[in-house]
């Protein structure tokens, strides 16, 4: 491994040792220091990634599934699910959300209260009539959504056909076809696939306290009708997938045996392939968990390998939060997408201490790279090499553009500044080969695969989410625009085809669509760092409605606030009506970052929301942020990012403090 902390060079300004006299500076140096005691051993930062109440309710209905009872695990997670109800019962009037603030979700509630009920909690507390009064407020347990309804059949709680049929023959299908796993997206892909033969299979579960949830109920479920469907679904495809699909119900036992044995096999095989050792498959906790009870109906022993395997990569998941008596599941970790940020954040800081640390996370990531593993990816680009990072700590069989790019964009700011051969290059230039052949039509990138546009597919009875595809976003072009023209690539085709994407994708308000993360204040800041890299002048057209857009959302309070509702309904991406938003602290960063890239490093505004930062910095660094910034899946599936409040105010604290010192006052990096 090559040696990247030589050749260090302090920032002018640089004062991780807190003597700085400039309230700024102070602030930069605070945060650093904060940053830099987090630091792992081995060179790389991971942060929490919490979701909602959704993945420890799983998590507890798998194990009840099991009939594995933990009593102090579960009362530890337990406690975490009461004290998310109490504090967000003002919004939700008893049940559960999706992210900090938002209303009550039918299906995350359903799940919390089942959990509850699973480890003993009883019907009658006065917590769980408050949850059950609120979840039939809302038209009952009947209203959840589909994989809510596949957990619930496993228990018993509803009949199987109210689970849309999808059955494991789908891996017998050629390419050629309608539907193939290889038109859905990763994620979707590997949940499905192991689900499928569970849905085939139709196991019960042990539920050693024998708990049913009648009670949640308006209409006894054996006499629902009609099971709800997304709102994004419109006709004529929901009438034709939802003719189909009874169709597939009731033809369910003319499936040749023979086929069903071959398709079981076939999702066998691609689990097994793809298990990921203990990181998981797809390495994140759905696909995990239906991985493990894909083996059970099978007949694969407990002490299999395999099993073992999938139960540890679960287990890996499970966050006992130091300081409280409390214990969540996450949805997966996120070491090399922090790393990368914090890389970046701390390069703009600057500093010899500084600059030594992001050499020892570079070496890490270095040790990341994904070269050997030809992934789902190959399957729309065979000829294309690979060369790329993942999200998490394993995932070779899918690596995606956006992280790759943010690496390789940390990579090349740290080697510029390096006297000597730092060893990054040959990692650069497979990782931007590699992101370059993974250009969609269009110009666009969408994350792990390329021309994930089969939109019929969303109307589906099982895309009831509206999640089902990978198709290129704004934020993710955004960035790999930004890394080609850093590299000095602005001129070639493919960043020319992606500055005519992201001028199309600009909405009329001025903003950009945000797909991972919340919502258009986050597209926005990756679209305009994106093109001022590119080379696009802060008197631009497009540059302007972006600033006009950035004012005239800034909350009054100097600080910049949006939260999860900011997604249309329908799905799309045209806003709806825009509803204010408490100021966070990494939106307002984003803010910040989006006005400098557009050359306003000196609008009162920017100095504004740095005052809003500097004024609600904690004294050790850290900033307050329980807000959900962090997107899973538009409308359905949000993540805090506890890394994000520490990341991104250092970044852009940092960079206005070296704007006001420098001569052009031009951000100068594709970041």
């Amino acid at each position: 491994m090559p040696n990247l902390t030589a050749g260090a060079h302090p920032h002018p300004h640089a004062g991780h040792d807190g003597q700085a006299n400039d309230p700024l500076d102070r602030a930069v140096a605070a945060a650093a220091r904060h940053l830099l005691a987090r630091q792992r051993p081995d060179g790389h930062w991971v942060f929490e990634l919490e979701a909602d109440a959704t993945i420890p309710s799983e998590y507890l209905m798998l194990h009840h599934f099991f009939g594995h009872v933990q009593p102090e695990k579960e009362a530890r997670i337990g406690r975490y699910l009461r004290r998310i109800q109490a504090e967000q019962r003002a919004n939700t009037g008893g049940g559960w959300p999706l992210f900090h603030g938002g209303p009550l979700d039918i299906s995350c509630s359903v799940k919390a209260y089942l959990a509850l009920r699973l480890i003993g909690d009883a019907p009658d507390a006065p917590h769980m009539t408050e949850a059950r009064e609120a979840i039939l407020a809302a038209g009952g347990a009947e209203r959840s959504n589909v994989f809510t309804r596949a957990a619930l059949a496993l228990f018993g709680a509803v009949p199987w056909r109210a689970v849309p049929m999808m059955p494991p023959e789908i891996m017998l299908l050629p390419r050629w076809f309608p539907f193939h796993v290889s038109k859905i997206s990763y994620w979707a892909r590997t949940v499905l696939v192991p689900l499928t033969v569970v849905m085939a299979r139709r196991p019960e579960a042990q539920n050693p306290r024998g708990v049913t949830i009648d009670e949640l109920f308006r209409t006894p479920p054996e006499q629902v009708k009609d099971w709800p469907g997304g709102a994004h679904q419109a006709e004529p495809w929901a009438s034709l997938f939802k003719a189909l699909d009874g169709a597939l119900h009731r033809a369910r036992m003319l499936f040749p045996r023979n086929h069903r044995a071959r398709a079981e096999e076939a999702c066998e095989r691609f689990v097994t392939e793809r298990l990921n050792g203990e990181d998981g498959l797809g390495a994140i906790y759905p696909a995990m968990a239906n991985a493990v009870l894909m083996y059970h109906c099978l007949g694969v022993a407990q002490d299999d390998p395999r099993m073992l395997t999938a139960w540890a990569a679960i287990e890996k998941l499970v966050e006992e939060r130091a300081g409280t008596d409390e214990t969540y599941v996450q949805p997966c970790l996120s070491p090399v997408w922090d790393t990368a940020l914090v890389s970046h954040a701390l390069l703009e800081a600057g500093g010899e201490v500084e600059r030594e640390a992001v050499g020892r996370g570079l070496n890490w990531l270095l040790s990341k790279e994904i070269r050997d593993v030809r992934g789902d990816w190959a399957w729309k680009r065979p000829d294309l090499q690979p060369g790329g990072w993942a999200f998490q700590y394993e995932n070779a069989h899918y690596p995606d553009v956006d992280d790759t790019a943010v690496v390789v964009l940390a990579m090349d700011r740290y080697r510029a500044a390096a006297p000597t051969d730092t060893g990054l290059d040959g990692a650069i230039q497979r990782a931007t080969d590699w992101t370059v052949g993974m250009q969609s039509r269009g110009g666009g990138w969408g994350a792990f695969d390329a021309d994930n546009t089969f939109h019929y597919l969303n109307h589906i009875p099982f895309a009831d989410h509206g999640a089902l595809l990978d198709p290129p976003t704004a934020d993710v072009s955004g960035r790999c625009l930004a890394m080609l023209a850093q590299l000095g690539r602005g001129e070639d085709a493919a960043s020319k085809a992606a500055i005519e994407y992201l001028l199309r994708e600009q909405e009329a308000d001025g903003s950009w669509y945000g797909r991972w993360g919340v919502n258009y204040i986050y597209g926005t800041w990756s679209a305009v760092t994106a093109l001022n890299a590119a080379g696009l002048p802060p008197e631009h057209d497009a540059m302007r409605r972006a600033v006009a857009w950035l004012l005239k959302t800034q909350n009054p309070d100097g600080g910049w606030g949006e939260d999860g509702m900011s997604y249309p309904a329908r799905g799309g991406t045209r806003p709806d009506p825009r509803q204010p938003a408490p100021s966070s602290a990494s939106q307002t960063a984003w803010g910040m970052l989006a006005l400098m890239a557009c050359g306003e490093a000196g609008h009162e505004a920017v100095s504004r929301a740095a005052a809003w930062l500097m004024q609600h910095q904690k004294e050790d660094g850290d900033w307050p942020e329980e807000d959900y910034t962090g997107t899973g899946f538009p409308r359905v599936f949000y993540l805090r990012y506890h890394g994000y409040r520490r990341i991104f105010p250092l970044w852009a604290l940092a960079r206005l403090r070296n704007l006001r010192a420098s001569n052009t006052r031009r951000v100068s990096y594709g970041l």
